[in-house]
């Protein structure tokens, strides 16, 4: 592939995963530009999205040197290693590492429930909708379970980065907005929960909230 003249270029859309990657973008500095593109947008630059990625998942990262990056916490890892300035992973090695640590979970536990909720049909061979409901039904109480491990895992002091919020901020409050996340985490882990609101209302994350879940 060739060389992006632009920078980095971000395949996402609207109140997607994309909107983590979108704010690590910017606070690096580092030019880049958005396109449209998602499995479920027929007239999104699909066409564009599957050469890069068959899976058609996004985030999808095309680089500066024309190679292409997919799997959200390793496109917010990369960059974090790539602009150390910004401050996306901690600076202390043993902080990086738990840092990490909280991305790989969420893509590994939270992200992939996420996909049985809303893709049932991918994993079950039934016609029938009830059963369909049922396999929702059991991946999100197995979703809310995995994020209240985190919750426990994971505390914000005051955020989960540290003084200020990192990669792991970005992912954790986008992730958890789906499925009835926050609901639960305000009945069962409250200080979690303020701690997303803190997160969401930050500076750095403020803005790009804004323009993926306007109002």
């Amino acid at each position: 592939m060739k060389p992006v003249a632009a920078g980095y270029t971000l395949y996402g859309s609207q109140g997607s995963g994309s909107a983590s990657v979108e704010i690590a973008l910017e606070r690096t500095g580092a030019p880049f530009r958005v396109v449209r593109a998602s499995s479920w947008e027929p007239d999104s630059a699909q066409d564009e999205l599957v050469r890069l990625n068959p899976l058609k998942q996004i985030p999808t990262l095309l680089l500066p040197d024309g190679s292409v990056l997919t799997e959200s916490a390793a496109i917010l890892i990369h960059l974090g290693l790539a602009f150390p300035a910004a401050g996306l992973l901690p600076v202390a090695s043993a902080a990086r590492a738990q840092a990490i640590r909280g991305l790989v979970f969420i893509a590994a536990n939270c992200y992939s429930a996420v996909s049985i909720i809303d893709f049932p049909e991918r994993w079950i061979d039934d016609p029938v909708e009830a059963v369909n409901e049922r396999v929702r039904r059991a991946a999100r109480r197995r979703l809310h379970l995995h994020w209240e491990m985190f919750a426990d895992s994971f505390p914000a002091q005051p955020f989960l980065s540290g003084e200020v919020p990192g990669a792991l901020d970005y992912l954790a409050a986008v992730v958890s907005r789906w499925s009835g996340t926050r609901p639960h985490l305000r009945s069962h882990r409250p200080a979690f929960f303020a701690a997303l609101e803190r997160i969401e209302a930050h500076p750095h994350v403020a803005p790009v909230f804004a323009r993926h879940w306007p109002g």
